[in-house]
């Protein structure tokens, strides 16, 4: 799926199959997200005016890189747990062992939309610091990247809960949904800051 054209990630999401999807449209969402944090990095880098930011520019964009691969991995990680997801739903209500396998395969289906919610936070780090050391020339790109951050963050935690739901062992998905609520607040905090402080530096 990391192959596929805009054209044809957004034609297989409209269709009626069942990845990708919500978790998967969310990582690409992250992914952007950290390619605007590199892209703002790649700008300030060796400006005299930013000279003070220069070594944490430079860890912005190793760091960017990364989490926009990560985010890409994980575009195919959400859509992979849905296989045995699906799996699962099909074995017949009678037969010894659904109940463990469906339990098994929804904590599993919760996991990758964790993972995009915890990348997401690391991601909505990086916004918060550009915002101060990004080129004031790209400064509108650091806004963009906390929307969309904050996008992926709570669009991802979406398919948590949807699998957390219809899990039987409520300690296990309670303690699933409180980690994903605090993660998403704390990404939700950090973008909506930073995304009012460079609208308020826009003079909006």
């Amino acid at each position: 799926m990391r192959e596929y054209s805009i054209d044809r990630f957004i034609e297989e999401l409209s269709s009626g199959a069942p990845v990708p999807g919500g978790g998967g449209a969310s990582a690409l969402m992250g992914a952007v997200a950290s390619a605007l944090c590199s892209m703002v990095g790649n700008l300030t880098s060796g400006k005299k005016k930013y000279a003070e930011y220069q070594a944490d520019i430079e860890r912005i964009m190793g760091k960017a890189v990364e989490l926009a691969d990560e985010m890409e991995s994980l575009i195919e990680k959400d859509a992979e747990a849905f296989e045995p997801l699906a799996k699962a739903y099909s074995i017949p209500k009678e037969e010894p062992g659904r109940d463990e396998i469906l339990e098994k395969a929804l904590f599993d289906a919760a996991l990758a939309p964790l993972e995009i919610v915890k990348k997401a936070k690391e991601a909505a780090e990086l916004i918060e610091e550009l915002t101060v050391k990004g080129s004031r020339l790209a400064i509108s790109d650091v806004g963009v990247a906390a929307a969309a951050c904050a996008a992926c963050a709570k669009g991802a935690s979406m398919n948590v809960y949807i699998n957390t739901k219809l899990m039987k062992n409520r300690e296990v998905a309670e303690k699933l949904n409180e980690e994903t609520i605090s993660l998403v607040d704390a990404v939700s905090r950090i973008c909506d800051s930073s995304y009012e402080t460079v609208k308020e530096g826009l003079g909006a």
